[in-house]
């Protein structure tokens, strides 16, 4: 009997202790180790616009996935009355009472992001933009190739696509400062103007392969949307080919000029890293502003930071 007492005491000694109730959400934070509040913040502000009725008790990251090339941060929020997964790029949420698996809501969330990029090629007359005759065009010849039959049809996606295009000089055209030396084509000449834009806005020694790519990849589907528009032999397979070419084009000229906005030059003033992020906060006087702070290091411009 007494050796029974023993091994039951000694049993109950080594047995593990648990936790019989959870960690309110609240005090979840206390234990993070590699917590980034200014994100943290971005996302919980984000949770309260578009659940208003709730409050932020816990905000976490849980892991960043790459799906052909594009990043997706993870985050799981808990609320007063919810819990949720945000998924970044471009940012939504989901109820976890109808979103019970992380890996489901995943695959629903770039596809529904994919069929939204999808459509920005359409023409939104509530946001104009300096390409919506190209794009109107582009959509022109996309329906027009969905719907072909005969080859004319196809020959007639072609001419779409060779306006398209002349369209597109047109726009870079009138926001681009071009040199006055500069010899200017006529209007329709789609290489000629390909090649004074190309020149003028990757000038540079460090640019010359660019240049020359988009140069080539211009001429070539110049070449091919002019075959398509009289070959007496086009089909589905040229004509899907030549659209394709065309969005190309349009897309990398598009970057093009808008590369100041999308090749960041800012820099940490600490750690030198590119990795800074651009943050909203209220709270900061008058009326809340913008500020920056770098991902690899601890360093912002937020204006409480200096007050320390």
């Amino acid at each position: 009997m007494i050796d029974d007492e023993r091994k039951k005491e000694a049993s109950e000694q080594n047995e593990c202790v648990s936790h019989t109730h959870p960690v309110p959400p609240g005090e979840l934070g206390r234990y993070g180790v590699d917590g980034d509040p200014h994100s943290e913040m971005d996302i919980a502000s984000y949770v309260e616009i578009e659940a208003p009725d709730e409050n932020v008790q816990h905000v976490e990251k849980i892991k960043r996935e790459i799906v052909i090339g594009d990043a997706y941060d993870i985050w799981e929020v808990t609320t007063d009355k919810d819990r949720w997964w945000v998924i970044t790029n471009l940012t939504n949420l989901y109820s976890q009472k109808h979103f019970p698996s992380l890996d489901y809501t995943l695959s629903f969330h770039i596809g529904l992001m994919m069929r939204l990029r999808s459509r920005t090629d359409s023409v939104d007359g509530s946001d104009p933009s300096p390409f919506d005759e190209v794009l109107r065009r582009g959509e022109q010849a996309s329906v027009k190739h969905d719907n072909a039959v005969e080859a004319e049809d196809y020959q007639a996606v072609g001419m779409l696509l060779r306006e398209s295009l002349i369209s597109l000089v047109g726009a870079l055209r009138r926001r681009t400062e071009i040199l006055d030396d500069v010899d200017r084509p006529q209007d329709s000449n789609f290489i000629g103007w390909t090649e004074v834009l190309t020149n003028q806005l990757c000038a540079g020694g460090t640019n010359k392969e660019l240049r020359r790519h988009l140069k080539n990849i211009s001429k070539e589907t110049w070449q091919l949307v002019n075959w398509l528009t009289h070959a007496r032999s086009a089909n589905k397979t040229a004509s899907s080919i030549a659209i394709h070419s065309c969005q190309t084009v349009i897309g990398h000229f598009i970057q093009i000029l808008q590369r100041d906005r999308t090749d960041k030059t800012d820099e940490c003033p600490i750690c030198k890293s590119r990795n800074v992020r651009t943050h909203f906060d209220i709270s900061i006087q008058p009326d809340g502003d913008y500020y920056m702070s770098c991902a690899v290091c601890d360093w912002t411009n937020h204006p409480e930071a200096h007050e320390e």
